[in-house]
Parts: C-alpha cells; structure tokens; sequence
C-alpha cells in the first residue's frame, strides 16, 4: 500500500515538474518572440538629413605641439636576453 502511495507521489512530482518546464518554455518563448517584435520596429530604418555642402570646410590648427622625434633603439642589451630565456 505505502508503496503504491509513493509511487503515485513520485509521478504526481515529475508530471508537476513536466508541466512547469513546459509552462516556462512556452513563456521564455513568448518573451523571446515580444523581443524580436520590439526589435524589428526598432530597427526600421528611418530617413536622415543630408549634410549641408555648400558651405566650405575650414580645418583649425591644433593647440598641441607636435610630437619630438627619438631614434629606435635596435640593439638589445645582453642582460636582458639572457634573463627571458630563463
């Protein structure tokens, strides 16, 4: 008799189980379709304005100071060889 019980319990569980798989499947899916929907109205693509040409472009000069040229360094000390290999 107890066992019958338990077996009834055991497949009462799963089938809830089941079910609420199911149930969370089928809202994910729903959600996942909403997101999609929302993204394609999103992504229509809508008309820009075209840039003005007819008046000419000024480039300013930069506050910066330019740049201080250094030779590269090609000769590698040998300490330093010797300590990456190791």
């Amino acid at each position: 008799m107890e066992l019958a019980r338990f077996a009834h319990q055991v497949a009462e569980k799963r089938r809830l189980i089941k079910q609420y798989k199911m149930e969370r499947e089928r809202q994910q899916k729903m959600e996942e379709e909403e997101e999609i929907k929302r993204l394609r109205k999103e992504l229509i693509p809508k008309a820009q304005l075209m840039p003005y040409f007819d008046r000419p472009f000024v480039p300013r000069r930069s506050k910066k100071q330019p740049t201080v040229p250094r030779e590269p360094k090609f000769c590698i000390p040998r300490h330093k060889t010797i300590k990456s290999l190791y």
